[in-house]
């Protein structure tokens, strides 16, 4: 993302689409029958955890940096891939609904998509208030910090999501009222950092898959029904 001189349009342009997104996404994880607290976003430690959230080039991994393009609605819910009710995975989602009636997993992914593009498109426009509501404190630290670094050494990031290639649920787990799922995004994506001259960084501007691996968790006994990123890596 960049501009060329005088006010920033693409900054407020960005920043207008990721406020319709934060309202249509709060229209979804407001309803107790998909994203709720559990959008978000991991789960009860899982076997293999994930760490959390932190910004490209920090130790911890991934960067989830860039700037959405408006995408094709998700799948209607029912025609989301679940997890076999037999597997780990799927035990775990049945414990949730019989824990929490209201809670539906392929409701959830359609939530967890949209958390997904607005997230990315959030932290790439550097609006904190965005990000806010949609993530845990350590993970919303680590991204308030990226996105002060960027503005203090005059970057933007470009990031274009062109594709959604698929959104699935890797692991699941309950632990008590705290609820996890870990979802496996694959997007086909354009990521570039620009300096303050305009002129590439980092990154390309060809068209690469990335596979990210978000945990969302919620307390299914808390009457807010947002889930909360809580960790974020590459796979």
């Amino acid at each position: 993302m960049s501009s060329s001189g005088g006010f920033p349009l693409d900054l407020v342009l960005f920043g207008m689409i990721a406020a319709f997104l934060v309202l249509r996404l709060r229209s979804i994880l407001g309803r107790r029958t998909g994203f709720e607290r559990p959008p978000e976003p991991q789960m009860p430690a899982p076997p293999n955890a994930q760490p959390t959230a932190s910004p490209r080039g920090m130790a911890d991994g991934h960067v989830i940096e860039g700037v959405a393009e408006p995408v094709a609605p998700a799948p209607a819910a029912g025609l989301r891939p679940l997890p076999d009710p037999a597997s780990p995975p799927g035990q775990a989602l049945g414990r949730m609904q019989r824990a929490d009636p209201g809670f539906d997993p392929a409701r959830f992914l359609d939530g967890a998509e949209a958390a997904f593009r607005i997230i990315v498109a959030a932290f790439a426009a550097g609006e904190r208030a965005h990000l806010r509501p949609l993530l845990a404190d350590d993970t919303y630290s680590a991204f308030a910090a990226a996105i002060t670094a960027r503005e203090a050494a005059g970057e933007t990031q470009r990031t274009e999501i062109h594709a959604i290639q698929a959104a699935t649920i890797e692991t699941a787990d309950l632990r008590g009222n705290i609820a996890d799922v870990v979802v496996r995004f694959v997007s086909d994506q354009v990521n570039m950092t620009l300096g303050s001259d305009g002129n590439p960084i980092t990154g390309t501007d060809a068209v690469t898959e990335i596979t990210d691996l978000w945990t969302f968790e919620r307390d299914l006994t808390s009457p807010d029904p947002t889930w909360r990123l809580v960790a974020a890596r590459s796979a």
